[in-house]
């Protein structure tokens, strides 16, 4: 059965909620080596903020500053303690060294699974994310 779709899709964005726009755009564009995509005014006083990995496909971060007490509260705990975000390499060393002399926080130390090298790290609000280079496919 056919769903009749055709077109092309992909995940392009995902929120996260941050405490102040340029304290975020600092740390994931300074620290992380994010690039900035857009850092456009919105008339309500609110910013279109976005970045990405370099090098990375079209996946990006939309960071949204949280707007009342219920998005607060949800600064650093979106994916309820689990890890929620994946960034992937293909120099697990050389980003992994480069990221603790940036001073990012790794909760463990390098360990290979059969995925992939991977190390869980915190954001800049105790959000974790995988440090994850992808184990080499057999033929």
């Amino acid at each position: 059965m056919s769903s009749g779709y055709t077109s092309m899709r992909h995940i392009a964005l995902v929120s996260l909620v941050v405490d102040d726009y340029d304290r975020a755009k600092a740390f994931y564009c300074d620290n992380l080596g994010f690039e900035c995509l857009s850092d456009q005014p919105m008339p309500d006083g609110k910013r279109w903020l976005v970045v990405k990995p370099k090098g990375e496909g079209a996946s990006g971060l939309l960071l949204a500053q949280a707007d009342g007490e219920a998005q607060a509260a949800a600064i650093g705990n979106q994916t309820g303690g689990r890890v929620g975000f994946f960034l992937y390499t293909d120099d697990f060393d050389a980003d992994f060294h480069r990221m603790k002399a940036n001073g990012i926080r790794f909760l463990e130390e390098p360990r290979r699974e059969v995925y992939g090298t991977v190390a869980v790290f915190e954001d800049l609000y105790g959000n974790k994310w995988d440090l994850l280079q992808p184990a080499a496919e057999t033929p």
